[in-house]
């Protein structure tokens, strides 16, 4: 089995060092010698990235909605502090179910099935939200787009990574994480507008906004290898490549590779914990729960509340972070798939350090009355500096994880991750109001340790994967335990 392992690998490693593929300058595709090259981007692969940031500001929308609404809902369904802490964490529960069945639930029925589905609970959840006149339909409605989150935190960034290539996989990955920042920055905006129910309401436009593209968009090319839809898999590549392209050498390539694994590797949840796919997914697992433990939900949820107890106005503070979030994340795009993912990772963690311990000084010197005039813009600075380093991070621990794990196990593993990442975000969004009840200074102090330590794992174990197709990301892996 070793054997055959090593010969599948060394066969995928000599492919892709084939002499007939040549880079083409003009559009950064890889083709044989005379024939059309492949290009990197066209209107179905624009079509298919659409519905994927529709998804994505739509769980923005979803994340960002408590904080503009808390002190309406409390007010008119009568809820307790307590009660609104479930409302507002139950969305970390739903994406914890989300989550635990995400990666088997899209390889059983395939991304695109999947999206149909989740849209479903998507609009059904607003919905909910919208009409509801009593606290458990609130929290119903909440749960269902906790569902739909948990399990779009995995599709997306898997979906994207497999219908693009190695030029630009990393810019496009990346999208899905701005709009999630533009998600939440319109709830923050117009929700200083609207009333809670009318804002629930808008919030479905981008589910309904995705209904039509889902007809026209593609399945995952490596998906259909995995079910052994080869015709579909070469028609597929086609659409996303364009029709003059010559896909030959990548719809090889994948399928070969999926070939390879399946003659040495079975499917199921035991199969992720081999040595192999160990310390990546180590790796992984810690940076989504440091990231999270480093405040990222209490900062999505909360942020109009730690406005206002910084002594900032939450209009001017919201509509400046929706400022930051787009110029931040418009940058980011531009600059991953050129610096690469570990160095913004490092980028993004220690601003995300930094961030926390400045707010948390500034609600230091607020309490202690030391400087009342400085500590509000400290806070300020702070907000945004987080804002700005989360949106240029956030997405690269999902990217990695599409990237480093085979078709094989990548269920498996986007599964684990996402379920460990849903459950550290519960106990950040429950337990916040509490925590500042305890002490803000205390808690800002133990969100920037977190981020430290996320920057210390992400300069030791983070590898880089810019520039390498799947296969070739996926095959080094193998290869390097030979």
């Amino acid at each position: 089995m070793g054997r055959q392992r090593t010969e599948a690998t060394e066969s995928l490693l000599v492919r892709q060092g084939n002499d007939n593929l040549v880079y083409n300058e003009e559009n950064g595709g890889l083709g044989d010698g005379g024939s059309e090259a492949v290009s990197d981007v066209t209107t179905i692969l624009g079509l298919s990235t659409f519905v994927a940031t529709c998804i994505a500001f739509g769980s923005g929308c979803a994340v960002g909605y408590s904080s503009p609404t808390e002190s309406s809902i409390m007010e008119d369904l009568g809820l307790s502090v307590a009660e609104f802490s479930v409302f507002g964490s139950i969305l970390s529960i739903g994406a914890l179910l989300g989550s635990a069945i995400s990666g088997k639930i899209t390889d059983f029925l395939g991304r695109k099935l999947t999206m149909w589905i989740l849209n479903l609970f998507y609009i059904g959840g607003w919905l909910a939200i919208a009409f509801a006149k009593t606290p458990w339909l609130l929290d119903l409605g909440r749960l269902s787009l906790g569902f739909t989150v948990g399990t779009f935190t995995y599709l997306m960034p898997v979906y994207i990574s497999e219908i693009t290539t190695k030029n630009v996989r990393g810019r496009f990955s990346v999208i899905p994480s701005l709009t999630v920042g533009w998600g939440i920055s319109f709830m923050y905006i117009v929700g200083s507008f609207v009333s809670w129910r009318t804002l629930a309401l808008i919030a479905t436009i981008p589910g309904l906004l995705q209904l039509l593209p889902l007809f026209f968009i593609p399945e995952s090319p490596r998906w259909l290898a995995k079910v052994g839809r080869d015709k579909e898999l070469e028609d597929v590549l086609l659409c996303l490549r364009g029709n003059k392209a010559d896909i030959f050498n990548e719809a090889a390539e994948i399928k070969d590779y999926v070939e390879s694994l399946k003659s040495f590797s079975k499917e199921g949840i035991l199969e992720i914990f081999q040595k192999k796919y160990f310390r990546p997914l180590l790796t992984l697992i810690g940076m989504i729960i440091l990231m999270n433990l480093g405040g990222a939900n209490a900062f999505s949820f909360y942020s109009g509340v730690i406005f206002v107890s910084a002594g900032l106005s939450s209009m001017v503070g919201l509509i400046t972070l929706a400022t930051t979030q787009t110029i931040v994340g418009v940058l980011g795009i531009i600059l991953i798939d050129k610096l690469g993912r570990r160095p913004l990772q490092l980028v993004s963690t220690a601003g995300l350090c930094f961030s926390c311990f400045l707010t948390g000084l500034s609600f230091l010197l607020k309490e202690s009355n030391w400087w009342d005039q400085g500590s509000p813009a400290l806070a300020f600075i702070g907000l945004l500096v987080y804002t700005g380093s989360y949106i240029v991070g956030s997405g690269i621990p999902w990217l990695l994880l599409s990237e480093l794990f085979p078709i094989n196990v990548k269920g498996s593993a986007g599964s684990i991750c996402n379920f460990m990442g849903s459950c550290s975000g519960w106990v950040v969004a429950y337990y916040f109001n509490f925590l500042t009840e305890w002490s803000s200074t205390g808690t800002f102090f133990i969100f920037s340790a977190c981020c430290a330590a996320n920057f210390i794992l992400s300069a030791t174990m983070v590898p880089e994967t810019k520039g390498r197709t799947l296969e070739e990301i996926q095959a080094s892996i193998i290869q390097s335990l030979d």
